[in-house]
């Protein structure tokens, strides 16, 4: 028997000209089928004609802001003056960690703070929630009402109300969901500056601008009240002892003067007649410097609250017009026809590969 040869067929040399010109065979043997392709660039037209009429634009506000940090120095010199009273103003007046550099960033995706926002009052509609105006904008509301498990009653959601259902709350997770996913951006642009940067996208212009405000609003209140909670409260406290020993102190001066008056019409024999005058002086003067050192204290806690107190500074708003997300119906129509052209394009060139192998 005589061993078969067996012949291996090599690959073609790829060549970018030979592709080309395959590309080019291709496109001029669609020529045939120019009729197909102009129904299919005029049905992409109508297409992208209408996904501009039927997809409702977005409107963008924009918000820049610095965050500006409480200075630390001359805590040492705060606590040893306010430690003669026994108040420790260094440990009150220490950074929060929680809060402490790009964690403003978090703040501001804060599920608690957006709730506040959505049942705040609309500028849409006053009489209405933002959630309210919310869910109409995104044609929710409608669809939540026609459903005989959510009802009429639990797809909206009153200013007054001050308890929500179940239903209601898992509404308004839904909302939050889809803003926290879809329309809120809160970026630092720069990672050397300080410059944070929000954006709030919404299909209704004035909820946009709004809750961009609101959000920022309700976001620098909590974090300023966190940084300086502890303070406050010291504050508060001192303020209190402060205004109590005021109050005593004047009954007391009263109260002193009468006995020096009485004291003139007393009987010189009586050697104790003034030791009540005396005592009265004593009490007088020690409640006079324990007066002064409260005052003291307090002055020194109010400036030290005024140092700890960060300051959020808005450097951009955003003012109407917003930014409109849309494309220009040129385009959606020019879009529509390159990619139903191309479509079909592929499909012709397919089939015919296909029945001619």
């Amino acid at each position: 028997m005589v061993d078969q040869e067996k012949y291996i067929d090599e690959e073609p040399e790829f060549s970018i000209k030979g592709m080309l010109g395959e590309w080019f065979m291709a496109i001029a043997g669609l020529r045939k089928y120019w009729k197909q392709l102009l129904v299919a660039a005029i049905a992409g037209g109508l297409l992208g004609l209408g996904y501009y009429w039927l997809v409702k634009p977005t409107y963008t506000a924009r918000l820049s802001f610095v965050v500006e940090e409480a200075k630390q120095s001359g805590g040492g010199v705060l606590s040893a003056l306010a430690g003669q009273f026994g108040v420790d103003i260094g440990g009150m007046s220490g950074t929060s960690g929680v809060l402490a550099g790009d964690n403003v960033q978090e703040l501001l995706k804060s599920r608690s703070l957006i709730k506040r926002v959505l049942l705040s009052k609309s500028p849409v509609d006053s009489s209405h929630s933002v959630a309210d105006d919310y869910a109409v904008a995104y044609g929710w509301q409608a669809k939540w009402t026609g459903n005989s498990t959510i009802g009429a009653e639990n797809a909206q959601f009153p200013l007054a109300a001050k308890k929500f259902s179940r239903i209601q709350d898992s509404l308004l997770q839904v909302i939050m969901k889809q803003m926290l996913e879809k329309e809120l951006l809160v970026s630092k642009p720069d990672k050397k500056l300080g410059f944070f940067e929000l954006n709030v996208t919404n299909k209704q212009e004035l909820l946009s601008q709004y809750i961009c405000l609101q959000l920022i609003k309700e976001a620098t209140a909590f974090y300023i009240d966190t940084k300086t909670r502890r303070l406050k409260i010291n504050v508060d406290r001192l303020q209190r002892k402060s205004d109590s020993l005021e109050y005593l102190l004047n009954r007391k001066t009263v109260n002193t003067l009468s006995k020096n008056q009485d004291l003139l019409n007393i009987n010189p024999a009586f050697t104790t007649a003034g030791a009540d005058v005396e005592i009265s002086n004593r009490d007088k003067i020690m409640m006079s410097t324990i007066y002064a050192e409260v005052v003291k204290n307090l002055e020194i806690s109010k400036m030290s609250l005024i140092q700890e107190t960060p300051t959020v500074q808005l450097v951009d708003l955003p003012e109407l017009p917003l930014k409109k997300n849309q494309l220009d119906w040129w385009v959606a129509m020019f879009l529509g026809i390159t990619i139903v052209v191309i479509g079909v394009s592929g499909i012709l060139l397919f089939s015919k590969n296909h029945y001619s192998n």
